[in-house]
Order: C-alpha cells, then structure tokens, then sequence
C-alpha cells in the first residue's frame, strides 16, 4: 500500500458532490454532532442508525446534556444499537470535555485522542469535517478502497496496515477540503467500492487510477485474517409476564452487556422440570401454562443460543391491574416495558 499520492482528490470530490447520499450529519459542521453520528456509524448501517441519531440529538442536544445523562436514560436511547461501550465511553467524554476543555470537543487530534472512546478514525473524522483539519480517517470502507486502488496484498486487519493507510490518506488530503475528500473516501466505499461482492468498478470516478481493476484483481481484495469462530453458548431465558409488562433485572457492571437490563436467564437449555425448579429457586410463582420457543443472537465473538420460556407470574392479589405487584418478584428485579425506560439489549427483545 504506497503512500504515493494519486491524485485522487478532484475526480473523487466531483463525483462526491453530486453522488453523496443527503444524511443529517453531513448538514452540520457540529464537531459534537459529527462526533455522534461517526460513534454511532462504528459496526452499524446508515440506515439503522438515522432514527437513532435524530431521537439522541433531540433529547442530547448539547456535550453538556450528554455528560449530565443518567445512565438508564443514555442507555434507552442506545437501545437497540449494540456495542452499548459506545454510548457509555462518549458520556466520560463528554465529562471530560466539560472539565478540561470549556465544553467544547478540543481542535487537535492528539487532545481527541486522549478522550475516552475516540480513535485514530473518530479523531481524524472530527478533526478534518468539523474542524477542517488536515487529518486522515482510515475506516473499512477507507482501506478497501485503498487496497484496490493500490492493488495491496497487505492484511488490512494488521496494525501496520491501518498505519501505513493513514500515511497514504494523509499524503492524498487537498489542501482546504481534508473533510470533504475523507467523507468521499468513505461514501465511495459504502456505494460503489463494496464489500463482499464485486465493486462496480463502471461508475467509479477513479477507475482509471486503480491498479487492483487493471489487474482484475479488484475483486479479490482487500485481503483479510480470518477471524477466529465464534464461541457457542446455550442460555434458558424467562419472559415472565404480567398485565402488560415483563420481568427485568439488572446484569452484572462487567462482561458482554454490563449493566444492562435483561430477561432472567440461566446457564444451558433446561429442560420444563429443571425450567420450574429454577423459578421455585428465585421464588417466583406462575399462573396457567407456559410456551417454549427458541432465539439465536450473535455478537462479534459469541452466539447465544436460546430456550425461552414465556409464561404468567402468579402471585398477590393486585387491586390495580395496571401495575403488577412488585412483591411477586425477586429482589432488584422489576416490571418493564416501553414507557418504563428499562433499556432491553436487543438479544432479549427477540425473546419477547
């Protein structure tokens, strides 16, 4: 990967200009708003993330109002998002903002970089679009693009790959535009430079400057490790329901999904007297019968692999059937449901 400097930028930058997709982001030079949608953007498609980034920026507004969210509230506007490191790495962020830098994300990319969650992508991408700072943002979209301009056998997945691309990024950069061509770079990879199928090599605006397409070799790059298979574990999960709502608790502040609210679960596939003999353990009584079904969630390094049991709490008597009786669950366990702010990672929603 060469970090001689095609000239790139004019053709790229012409085409970006009339081809880019109309996003809210891309309307603003709000280095927290730029801040937000890149966070968001990290492992996720633009299409999910558009409801996600109107509802955080309606009820977030400001670093200010970020960094003084409760937690419950943060998570639940996350909710369904994923990779929930994110949302909570941008709160310390912002604190951090607030405290050392007047509330105001720092004009300079080593300040980024010290904050909380922010990377050499995320820094480089507020930098230069917000602050038009001559700095490189190198995501996937970015290094497929590169490996096949430069028709690079390097494994982009290697540190010293990433680094040697933000090299050639940054020898690229035009003067006066650094955010610009980055958001190009990364637009002409998401639509026309794609990944896992051939690129459409016939509408690309830099065709006539991609080794990889004289090679016909386009399509075959860029070269990546493969990762290591995903573990497999079995979890029996209880949708414990009542007038309306659902059972929740709260799991542990470390591992997969910390501090987030969860179905109950246990350990393996129990099968209904193991199933009923757990209930009896958290002391919790059903009504009429229950349904069994299954659910499957994969995350970057796991998949779940889920029995579900749906079934009724019994229990005290309730004189205001809109509200269940909390004495009829465990301690620290409680009733949810969407008004309830209980933000429920999406592998349980799926149970439910």
């Amino acid at each position: 990967m060469s970090v001689y400097p095609l000239p790139i930028a004019a053709p790229l930058i012409e085409w970006y200009q009339h081809a880019a997709r109309k996003l809210p982001w891309r309307e603003t030079r709000d280095a927290y708003h730029i801040w937000v949608s890149e966070v968001m953007l990290q492992q996720t498609r633009v299409e999910a993330v558009l409801p996600y980034y109107a509802r955080f920026i309606a009820a977030l507004p400001t670093i200010a109002t970020l960094a003084e969210a409760n937690e419950d509230r943060l998570l639940k506007l996350w909710e369904g998002l994923g990779y929930y490191s994110r949302a909570r790495n941008m709160r310390r962020a912002a604190r951090v903002v607030r405290q050392s830098h007047g509330g105001v994300l720092p004009q300079d990319v080593k300040a980024l970089l010290r904050l909380p969650g922010i990377g050499p992508y995320t820094a480089g991408a507020i930098a230069s679009i917000a602050y038009n700072i001559p700095a490189p943002a190198v995501d996937g979209n970015v290094l497929r693009v590169l490996a096949r301009l430069c028709n690079s056998t390097l494994d982009i997945t290697l540190p010293a790959t990433r680094q040697l691309a933000r090299a050639a990024i940054a020898a690229m950069l035009p003067a006066g535009a650094p955010g610009t061509f980055n958001q190009a770079m990364m637009e002409l990879g998401a639509c026309v430079c794609l990944p896992n199928t051939p690129p459409l090599c016939g509408v690309c605006p830099l065709c006539a400057f991609c080794a990889g397409h004289r090679g016909s070799a386009a399509a075959s790059l860029p070269v990546k490790s493969k990762k290591a298979p995903r573990r497999q574990e079995d979890l029996t999960v209880f949708a414990i329901r009542r007038c309306g709502r659902v059972a929740v608790r709260k799991r542990d502040s470390s591992g997969l999904l910390a501090g987030m609210y969860e179905l109950p679960n246990a350990p393996g596939h129990l099968n209904e007297a193991a199933m009923l003999a757990q209930l009896a353990a958290w002391g919790v009584t059903i009504a009429g019968a229950f349904t069994r079904h299954t659910a499957k969630h994969i995350f970057t390094h796991v998949e779940w692999h889920m029995r579900v049991y749906t079934l009724h709490a019994g229990g005290a008597h309730m004189t205001d059937r809109a509200r269940p009786a909390d004495n009829v669950l465990p301690a620290g366990w409680a009733w949810a449901d969407e008004a309830s702010g209980h933000a429920l990672p999406s592998a349980f929603k799926k149970c439910l």
